[in-house]
């Protein structure tokens, strides 16, 4: 469906980062996002979220400012808050663009990493929580791709 572009800043995006956790048994964390969300409201996801301007700003930097890791720092950030667990390094699978239904541009990166510690404790954002396998995803209703982001991971790990 064509999105009306007109009135957009083209240069302006919300930037989200999303991580697919993946266990030794090869099980993936997935979240089913609350029903209050602006975009994909009662949807199955994967942990992730927005990047502020805090996740950098008072950080130390080599160069006036500017800042490097940023992404990564607020991907960490958003793990803490939504999930409550400790993840490997995470690696860059792909990036998505869409502009939400309140005309906003997003870009999305997406990444996987292993998970190494801690219980699952969700933040207001999420509703319930599941550790699936590929099979068993296959029956959750989730935002669009994120099943296929699940496939990818597979083939990787």
């Amino acid at each position: 469906m064509p999105v009306d572009i007109q009135h957009l800043d083209r240069e302006m995006h919300r930037i989200v980062t999303t991580v697919i956790i993946y266990n030794t048994e090869k099980k993936f964390l997935v979240v089913k996002r609350a029903p209050h969300k602006k975009v994909h409201p009662n949807k199955w996801s994967v942990p992730g979220g927005g990047l502020t301007i805090d996740d950098y700003i008072n950080l130390p930097t080599p160069y006036e400012g500017q800042w490097y890791n940023s992404v990564e720092k607020g991907l960490q950030r958003e793990i803490k808050e939504e999930v409550a667990v400790a993840i490997g390094e995470p690696k860059y699978l792909l990036n998505i663009t869409f502009i939400r239904p309140d005309k906003v541009p997003v870009l999305v990166l997406s990444y996987y990493a292993p998970y190494v510690s801690g219980d699952v404790k969700l933040d207001e954002d999420a509703v319930e929580s599941r550790w699936v396998t590929l099979e068993e995803a296959k029956n959750l209703d989730f935002i669009e791709g994120i099943y296929d982001e699940l496939e990818m991971v597979s083939k990787v790990i």
